[in-house]
């Protein structure tokens, strides 16, 4: 898709994910957007959602049964008053998505609203709307088919962005800091571009390849996050990380997740005697929230020194294991495994990102002009562990919250100029000649965030993986001041600064609560039921400027 010339829009979105691409599409055709995708414009976490999208949907449901319930599994942290406005947003962004043409499975016999409605951990009702178990890829292709009706958005796939582009300016009297663009890597070129724009919008996703088992893309490293920490931004809750309890356990299986569907659908956890065990954890059994599932089954395979747990469908009818999950069915067919009539083995992996950068309920952040929406926002809807399937709909209602704060602030800039901002420098590094150390370090940092700051943490293990965190930021640092930026030293840089950020969220939080459990404090302290909010020395408070 053409570029404009210069490069000057009203809106600057990075990330084309389901919170990235809702907003683009809904931006009037007089708004210029600019859309950046690190690689093509479908890769992302979305594109691999499996599950579906909550939204109440049927007359049995209700608003305050999913506000409850969401509350529930965050664990005493989520922000009662945006779980309510997300949750009321929610059937009418499922309406514009059906709009848009996103063609949801539907079985008008199983509830009002047309839509087949499924259930998954932590729901008291059917509520998950989905397109079979591709409900991620048909909401994410579709959505870039209607870019072409959009000539106001510009694409820029295969470009990361470097770092925001800030400056201070007076608001209220006093100084404000703001964001008014950012510089990209065009990764094939190696060419670093300027970008100015009114508006910066962070939908970069989550950062889960922080970890070496993930059902991440290799897109997910926390690009948004870290961006925003080193502009000035707070981030909150990155203690929280959700690991899903069922990846599939296959050297050729990378990332690929058995959707938390399966068991919503009545699929059994076991060990390998065919043993059920999810009953002595909780009562809910396999339909426990996910933090839950992921540490019962984390117990099972360290007391019993066993690679793996098993899920188990076959029990249901063949067909209807093949009508409600063809996507899965098929891969695993490809790999050895028939789920009609034998269980899977599962392991857990990281999966997604509680906390991010932290935002008001019109997806601001700290610096004015700067909006971060989706997986890589802190928004107070998840508290201390996501819902299933509350992801997606956290990024389609506040692409629409954002939307309508943008283009109020469109209008009072009508007449304001644009600052500029300087061309990239070069004049001072060279051509690495050792890539390696890039490689190394990736490897190295992935592992000990496994082995030390994963399902299971102790004070000790924060303490080894702390130390080792700032020898290798000291280190990449180091060889980001003196050779050209790649795409894969970018990543690794943002990797090291979210690593950081979850170990040091970890060691404030010194009690177990949702997907945060540490040995040394195993219990919930009601004492500390507030967001661990972690402070950039380059913050500024923002000014009001109602």
């Amino acid at each position: 898709m053409r570029h404009n010339e210069p490069l000057e829009f009203d809106v600057l979105i990075i990330g084309s994910g389901a919170a990235g691409l809702s907003l683009a599409l809904r931006m009037p055709p007089e708004v210029s957007v600019a859309l950046v995708a690190k690689r093509e414009l479908t890769e992302g976490n979305t594109l691999y959602a499996q599950g579906g999208i909550s939204a109440v949907l049927d007359a049995r449901d209700s608003i305050d049964s999913h506000v409850a319930d969401t509350l529930a599994a965050g664990a005493g942290l989520c922000d009662e008053e945006i779980v309510r406005m997300v949750v009321e947003h929610g059937p009418g962004n499922i309406r514009w998505l059906f709009e848009e043409g996103v063609e949801f499975t539907r079985t008008p016999q199983t509830g009002d609203s047309g839509y087949h409605l499924t259930r998954e951990g932590g729901h008291s009702h059917r509520r998950v709307v989905h397109a079979a178990d591709a409900t991620g890829h048909a909401v994410e292709t579709t959505l870039v088919r209607r870019l072409d009706g959009h000539p106001n958005v510009n694409v820029f796939e295969h470009h990361i962005a470097v770092d925001l582009a800030t400056a201070e300016r007076p608001v209220a009297g006093r100084s404000q800091r703001s964001c008014h663009g950012a510089y990209l890597l065009n990764i094939p070129s190696g060419r670093v571009i300027a970008v100015a724009a009114r508006n910066v919008v962070l939908a970069t996703g989550g950062a889960s390849k922080v970890y070496l088992y993930t059902s991440n893309p290799d897109v997910a490293t926390g690009d948004g996050i870290a961006m925003a920490w080193r502009a000035g931004c707070r981030i909150a809750n990155m203690e929280f990380i959700q690991f899903h309890p069922t990846c599939l356990y296959h050297p050729e299986a990378k990332s690929f997740l058995i959707s938390e569907a399966v068991r919503g659908e009545g699929g059994r956890l076991l060990l390998p005697d065919g043993t059920r065990f999810m009953a002595a954890f909780d009562e809910r059994g396999e339909l426990a929230p996910r933090d839950i599932v992921a540490r019962a089954i984390d117990h099972e395979m360290k007391r019993l020194g066993i690679d793996c747990v098993y899920l188990d469908i076959s029990h249901k009818p063949a067909a209807e294991i093949e009508r409600l999950f063809p996507t899965i069915h098929q891969r695993c067919l490809e790999l050895g495994f028939d789920m009609r009539k034998e269980p899977l083995p599962v392991v857990p992996a990281a999966h997604y990102t509680c906390g991010g950068v932290k935002t008001d309920r019109e997806a601001r952040t700290d610096l004015d002009g700067l909006y971060a929406i989706g997986e890589t926002a802190y928004t107070g809807l998840h508290g201390a562990n996501r819902m299933a399937s509350n992801s997606l709909l956290e990024c389609l209602v506040f692409s629409e919250v954002a939307r309508t704060d943008i283009l109020q602030r469109l209008a009072q800039q009508a007449h304001d100029p644009l600052p500029s901002i300087a061309p990239w420098d070069e004049s001072r590094v060279t051509d690495s000649d050792e890539e390696v150390v890039v490689s190394h370090n990736w490897d190295e940092l992935r592992r000990f965030m496994w082995d030390y700051v994963g399902i299971v943490r102790s004070n000790k293990r924060l303490q080894r993986a702390r130390r080792r965190v700032n020898l290798l930021r000291h280190e990449i640092n180091e060889y980001y001041g003196n050779f050209r930026v790649s795409n894969d030293l970018l990543e690794l840089r943002n990797l090291v600064d979210v690593a950081d950020l979850i170990i040091q969220s970890a060691q404030r939080r010194r009690e177990s609560r949702g997907l945060h459990y540490n040995i040394d404090f195993p219990d919930r302290d009601d004492n500390q039921a507030t967001p661990t909010v972690l402070i950039p020395d380059s913050y500024v408070p923002r000014q009001s400027t109602d």
